[in-house]
């Protein structure tokens, strides 16, 4: 089981296991990440009194206002974490606010892979995989086709989540765009999902980032704020990536 491996002790399990290389571990702090995109009235914070494994950890907040018609997002970033044709494990630690309100239903988005295709004419900056809350249900999906043909594949209720305790995610993928890739994901060290033999990113060869953090898409979806909390709160711990040469399981870790 993944169990409460800091990020930099999953990262040298992976490495003895399915010959890996470390691209990156983050221990919840501000520094070390390529941006921090905060917009409106969110915020990014290095905070110590909420922590899953260490002495620190990110915490990330955003506010509804009426008035604004921009996006919502509070995220770390980390360039050039994949390009097509690679294989990769992707794990952070995550915890919702205490009272978080989860109905009526509405999606925040918690991670995402993003590339900027405003060269292309087609889209701006388009993510790929995306890791997301509807209510208290997990979601993700992968991106298919071109850029100017997208297709989305979601894959939808995964695991239920707890308002106020610490969980932990996994990604591992082969980002391929000709059907022959694979998308598996975990849970608190559970699989909940695999999907072999599909196309997991869309056929261009750009190096996408990784970003974490709350990124409230539904506000702006759907042009309005459903429920009464207004501010969002989430707290991130123990990321990571490496990238892979062959296939294995984090709970045979």
């Amino acid at each position: 089981m993944f169990g409460k491996l800091p990020s930099a002790a999953w990262v040298l399990a992976l490495s003895l296991t399915t010959h890996a290389s470390q691209i990156f571990s983050n221990t919840g702090t501000t520094s070390g990440w390529d941006a921090t995109n905060h917009e409106h009235s969110g915020t990014v914070q290095q905070v110590s009194n909420v922590v899953y494994q260490g002495t620190t950890a990110l915490k990330m907040t955003q506010v509804y206002d009426s008035s604004y018609s921009g996006r919502y997002h509070s995220e770390v970033v980390k360039n050039n974490v994949y390009k097509r044709g690679d294989t990769g494990f992707y794990g952070f630690a995550f915890r919702l606010q205490d009272d978080w309100q989860f109905s009526p239903a509405q999606s925040y988005n918690i991670a995402q892979f993003i590339a900027d295709f405003t060269d292309t004419g087609c889209d701006d900056w388009m993510p790929s995989s995306m890791v997301w809350l509807v209510g208290n249900q997990l979601y993700t999906r992968v991106k298919q086709g071109t850029i100017c043909a997208q297709k989305t594949q979601t894959f939808s209720n995964l695991a239920t989540v707890t308002a106020g305790a610490w969980h932990k995610i996994v990604i591992q993928s082969s980002w391929k765009s000709d059907g022959t890739g694979f998308y598996k994901m975990w849970f608190d060290g559970v699989k909940v999902l695999e999907k072999l033999n599909i196309a997991t990113t869309i056929a261009d060869d750009r190096a996408f980032q990784f970003r974490v953090g709350l990124y409230a898409n539904g506000w702006h979806d759907d042009k309005s704020m459903k429920g009464t909390q207004g501010t969002r709160q989430v707290w991130y711990d123990e990321i990571a990536a490496g990238t892979t040469f062959a296939d294995a399981d984090p709970d045979q870790w």
